[in-house]
Protein backbone atom coordinates (compact mmCIF):
# COMPACT_ATOMS: atom_id res chain seq x y z
CA UNK A 1 0.00 0.00 0.00
CA UNK A 2 1.47 3.32 -1.08
CA UNK A 3 1.18 6.40 1.12
CA UNK A 4 0.11 9.48 -0.84
CA UNK A 5 0.34 12.99 0.58
CA UNK A 6 -2.42 15.47 -0.25
CA UNK A 7 -1.65 19.21 -0.43
CA UNK A 8 -4.81 20.59 -2.03
CA UNK A 9 -8.43 19.57 -2.44
CA UNK A 10 -11.01 20.26 -5.11
CA UNK A 11 -14.40 21.34 -3.84
CA UNK A 12 -17.81 21.72 -5.44
CA UNK A 13 -20.12 24.74 -5.04
CA UNK A 14 -21.35 23.32 -1.71
CA UNK A 15 -17.81 22.90 -0.38
CA UNK A 16 -17.86 19.09 -0.66
CA UNK A 17 -14.52 17.46 -1.50
CA UNK A 18 -14.46 16.29 -5.13
CA UNK A 19 -10.76 15.47 -5.61
CA UNK A 20 -7.43 15.15 -3.82
CA UNK A 21 -4.32 16.80 -5.24
CA UNK A 22 -0.56 17.06 -4.94
CA UNK A 23 0.79 18.69 -8.08
CA UNK A 24 4.25 17.11 -7.85
CA UNK A 25 2.89 13.56 -8.26
CA UNK A 26 1.54 11.80 -11.35
CA UNK A 27 -1.49 10.43 -9.47
CA UNK A 28 -2.81 13.95 -8.97
CA UNK A 29 -5.55 15.00 -9.25
CA UNK A 30 -7.39 11.95 -7.93
CA UNK A 31 -11.18 12.04 -8.03
CA UNK A 32 -13.15 11.46 -4.84
CA UNK A 33 -14.56 8.21 -6.27
CA UNK A 34 -11.11 6.89 -7.19
CA UNK A 35 -9.60 7.92 -3.84
CA UNK A 36 -12.45 6.16 -2.02
CA UNK A 37 -11.85 3.05 -4.13
CA UNK A 38 -8.09 3.23 -3.42
CA UNK A 39 -8.67 3.42 0.34
CA UNK A 40 -11.43 0.80 0.44
CA UNK A 41 -9.37 -1.69 -1.57
CA UNK A 42 -6.17 -1.02 0.39
CA UNK A 43 -4.33 0.06 -2.77
CA UNK A 44 -3.30 3.46 -1.34
CA UNK A 45 -3.46 5.53 1.83
CA UNK A 46 -3.99 9.28 1.66
CA UNK A 47 -2.46 11.60 4.26
CA UNK A 48 -2.11 15.32 4.95
CA UNK A 49 1.21 16.53 6.36
CA UNK A 50 0.23 19.71 8.23
CA UNK A 51 2.76 22.46 8.92
CA UNK A 52 2.01 22.80 12.66
CA UNK A 53 0.36 19.47 13.47
CA UNK A 54 1.07 15.77 13.09
CA UNK A 55 0.20 14.16 9.78
CA UNK A 56 -3.41 13.07 9.49
CA UNK A 57 -4.84 10.13 7.60
CA UNK A 58 -7.83 10.50 5.28
CA UNK A 59 -10.64 8.01 5.86
CA UNK A 60 -13.73 6.91 3.99
CA UNK A 61 -16.96 7.57 5.87
CA UNK A 62 -20.38 6.14 5.04
CA UNK A 63 -22.76 9.09 5.21
CA UNK A 64 -26.49 9.34 4.61
CA UNK A 65 -25.81 10.52 1.04
CA UNK A 66 -23.07 7.99 0.30
CA UNK A 67 -19.37 7.70 0.96
CA UNK A 68 -17.15 10.71 1.51
CA UNK A 69 -13.59 11.55 2.59
CA UNK A 70 -12.67 12.93 6.01
CA UNK A 71 -9.66 13.34 8.29
CA UNK A 72 -9.65 11.93 11.83
CA UNK A 73 -11.81 13.52 14.50
CA UNK A 74 -9.78 15.40 17.10
CA UNK A 75 -9.89 18.51 19.25
CA UNK A 76 -9.18 21.04 16.47
CA UNK A 77 -10.97 22.08 13.32
CA UNK A 78 -7.77 23.36 11.73
CA UNK A 79 -6.77 20.05 10.16
CA UNK A 80 -9.77 19.41 7.97
CA UNK A 81 -9.67 18.75 4.23
CA UNK A 82 -11.67 21.97 3.76
CA UNK A 83 -8.70 23.94 5.12
CA UNK A 84 -6.44 22.88 2.26
CA UNK A 85 -6.08 25.23 -0.72
CA UNK A 86 -8.07 24.50 -3.86
CA UNK A 87 -6.63 22.52 -6.73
Amino acid sequence: MAKRYVRQTGKDKDGDITRLCNSVHEWSPRSKANAISDIDSGAHEYWVNWANSPETSIHVVNGTDGKYLRTDWDNTSKNNLDDLPDC
